[in-house]
Formats: structure tokens, sequence, C-alpha cells
């Protein structure tokens, strides 16, 4: 019998589709700030691993997880490598706006 309390795969299926959308939005709307930017793309990756996860538990392998666990050290990674390039930007510019970054161009 199912309660209330019951969780199932749609809800998580609509969390992870509201912080894609967050996401998105977030990447869209504020196109000036870099850090928001990387936050939205966090968000959006978030919501990747929440997919994953979902479906591995509905399906009963493990093999979403194993995927969520490599998404998970990408945007590790992603998260590292981009604050230090915005670190080395804001040493050598004084600020990290967008569209600064245009002039890095070679």
């Amino acid at each position: 019998m199912t309660g209330l309390s019951e969780v199932s795969l749609g809800h998580y299926l609509a969390v992870a589709a509201v912080l894609f959308t967050i996401g998105v939005f977030g990447i869209f709307a504020n196109r000036r700030n870099v850090i928001v930017i990387l936050m939205s793309v966090e968000l959006i990756l978030l919501a990747v691993n929440i997919n994953l996860v979902a479906f591995s538990a509905f399906l009963h392998q493990v093999a979403g997880q194993i995927f969520a666990m490599i998404v998970l050290t990408v945007a590790a990674a992603e998260a590292a490598v981009g604050l230090a390039i915005l670190v080395t930007f804001f040493r050598n510019r004084g600020d990290i706006s967008v569209d600064d970054a245009a002039q890095m161009k070679g």
C-alpha cells in the first residue's frame, strides 16, 4: 500500500527538473558574473546526478550510481580549474566580469 510518505521516481525527476531549470535560467539570466555561471553549471550537474541515482535505484542496477560518481569527479575538477582560472584572471585584471574575459582571446 502506498502512503503519503513514500517518495516515488516521479518525485526525484521533478526535483531534478526544477534544479536543471534553475541552472539553465541562471546561465542565461546572468551573463556578467562568472561565479554565478559556475554555480549554475554545478546545479545542472546535480540534476543529472539525481536522475542517474534515481533511475539506478528504480531499475535495481548499479551503473547509474557509478556514472554519478564519475560526474561528481568531473564536477569537482571543473570547479577547481574554473576557480583557479578566475583567481588568476582577477589578479591580472582586478575584475571577473564575463565581458572582460573576451579579451583573453589570442
